[in-house]
């Protein structure tokens, strides 16, 4: 038997270590030892096959034990968290989870909560993005724009004001580098500056 500890964040922005640090307290309290961690920084939307938990899912061993510290660390829709459990399940192994407190095995009791478990996860997915396509809808009604704002229609971003020095700058061919400089700012930030208002004809 192999106690497994898989922890997964979907960015770089996030960190292992608070992950790791559930599943140690947890394996301490429960009095087992993990033998082996799988450690990920990946989206969930990625294919098994791309992600280390694929590799996983093909080595587990009869009597194994999968612990994460939630349910969703291990797959993002229905049908990918019922197939990584009848996964495990077919081959005589358990999932644990921390936060849920579920302890899954080959029987039809953990069967039953696993689907349910998925269906429910699913549905609230749906009306999350459901809730956030209708208020995007709302919001585009009212005649508000989406996304961030142009500098040049926004008093609150530094060249804004400085539209027409700006322009006059990289006229008289100083760098975006040099331009930047002199603004305070980076250079990307000019670049996209300059290509809009290039292409409003300004």
């Amino acid at each position: 038997m192999t106690v497994i500890g898989y922890i997964r964040v979907s960015s770089n922005k996030q960190t292992l270590e608070h992950q790791r640090f559930e599943i140690e307290n947890f394996a301490l309290k429960e009095g087992i030892k993990i033998d082996t961690w799988i450690e990920e920084k990946i989206s969930s939307r990625k294919a098994l096959d791309k992600r280390k938990l694929g590799e996983l899912l093909n080595n587990l061993q009869k009597n194994d034990i999968l612990i994460t510290c939630e349910i969703s660390r291990l797959g993002r829709s229905l049908l990918e968290v019922m197939k990584i459990l009848e996964t495990c399940l077919n081959k005589n192994c358990q999932v644990w989870t921390i936060k849920e407190n579920y302890r899954l095995g080959n029987d039809i009791q953990s069967k039953v909560l696993a689907f349910a478990f998925g269906l429910a996860a699913e549905i609230e997915r749906n009306l999350i993005s459901q809730r956030t396509k209708s208020s995007l809808a709302n919001i585009k009604a009212t005649g508000k724009k989406l996304g961030r704002p142009f500098a040049a229609e926004s008093k609150k971003l530094k060249l804004s004001k400085n539209a027409r020095k700006l322009k006059l700058l990289w006229e008289k061919g100083l760098s975006k580098a040099a331009i930047a400089r002199i603004f305070g700012v980076h250079r990307s930030t000019v670049r996209h500056f300059i290509d809009r208002l290039e292409a409003l004809g300004s």
